[in-house]
């Protein structure tokens, strides 16, 4: 007897205990095509809007297939009926009844898939061919189609299709099976059509609506799925982050993010700044030196017009010291940003200011 590998019961990647980050689940995306879908709800949909369309069309197309029995029974004994022009009236009763419905599951299918892909997607990945597919991996397939929490879920999932299907169509029968033997005794063929249809027609209709609901459920746990597939290990986050710290456009977003949370802090910023240099009321940009940790001092608040009278009253509150320069004012408020370090062409000019500013100190 052969053993059953214990390990298929087991998770399928351990120590995932980490969330996704965004730029793993814009990867999966827009790389891969890895998206949570579920297929149920894309046919359920096209199922249920179809059945719709089948409402307001049907006796259109019980008076089309009236129109195409009257006429291939009044010519069938018509010898001047050649077989290409029998084949080209009922290819056209045909397509006209069947296009409406092929256009509506086309355009349903489309729309469905772009609500669960949130938008298009286009991923080459998926249609490159991979030979390691042809080579059947039996133990892998029966994990996942039968020892797995997806397998499970999709055999209770078919199962429950199938019995309220059943269920649905026992009710309606039941309920109109009276009224559908009363009509088979009147002898009027074309009302027991009539009262057929209609039975078939709320069977298909309350069939979809718990089919929908079906439907919606498999997508929360194809989603739930999917966010845990893609959880990640702590050591994952670590390279994750090492890679995008190079990233020139992450770089970009991440000194944004902080000259945005510098300019919030704006009060704090001007109460511990070393100096505020101002124009003297158009520019006002602060200046802070930690010594230990950067080589030269740092922007770290500044403003124009109101905000720089509001910058010159907190510094005055603060006991911060006030230096009027314009041109140094007005090129520091200019070539940097809130968290840069001074450029070079301003070291010399700095360096006289903090030494104007020690020289102050002492004085006191």
């Amino acid at each position: 007897m052969s053993q059953i590998d214990l390990q298929w019961f087991a998770a399928e990647e351990e120590g995932k205990t980490e969330e996704p980050s965004e730029y793993k689940l814009r990867k999966a995306r827009d790389e891969e095509g890895r998206v949570p879908k579920s297929q149920e709800l894309n046919s359920t949909l096209i199922y249920l809007f179809q059945i719709f369309l089948l409402t307001f069309l049907g006796s259109w197309m019980l008076r089309s297939f009236k129109n195409c029995f009257v006429y291939f029974y009044s010519n069938i004994f018509n010898i001047e009926l050649t077989n290409y022009e029998a084949a080209y009236v009922f290819a056209r009763y045909f397509v006209r009844m069947v296009l409406p419905f092929g256009i509506l599951g086309m355009v349903m299918g489309i729309v469905s898939n772009l609500v669960q892909n949130k938008g298009f997607l286009y991923a080459p990945k998926l249609i490159m061919p991979k030979f390691d597919k042809l080579v059947p991996h039996f133990g892998q397939y029966l994990k996942r189609t039968m020892f797995s929490l997806e397998g499970g879920f999709n055999i209770v999932k078919s199962m429950l299709k199938v019995i309220v299907i059943a269920f649905v169509n026992f009710l309606v029968i039941r309920g109109d099976l009276e009224r559908l033997l009363s009509l088979s005794l009147t002898g009027s063929l074309e009302l027991a059509m009539g009262h057929v249809a209609r039975m078939a027609l709320k069977m298909l209709l309350i069939s979809a609506v718990f089919l929908l609901a079906i439907g919606i459920v498999d997508y929360l746990v194809q989603k739930r799925q999917f966010m845990e597939n893609m959880k990640m290990t702590k050591q994952e986050v670590k390279e994750e982050f090492k890679e995008q710290e190079g990233d020139p456009e992450v770089k970009s977003r991440l000194e944004n993010a902080q000259r945005e949370m510098l300019a919030h802090n704006m009060p704090k910023a001007v109460r511990e700044a070393d100096v505020l240099i101002t124009n003297p009321t158009h520019f006002a940009v602060a200046l802070e030196w930690k010594r230990n940790v950067d080589d030269a001092p740092k922007v770290t608040a500044k403003g124009e017009d109101l905000t720089a009278l509001n910058m010159r009253r907190i510094a005055k509150e603060a006991d911060v010291p006030i230096v009027e320069n314009r041109p140094l004012a007005r090129g520091l408020y200019t070539e940097t940003k809130i968290g840069d370090i001074i450029p070079e062409a301003y070291i010399k000019a700095i360096a006289t200011v903090y030494a104007h500013i020690g020289y102050i100190n002492k004085q006191k």
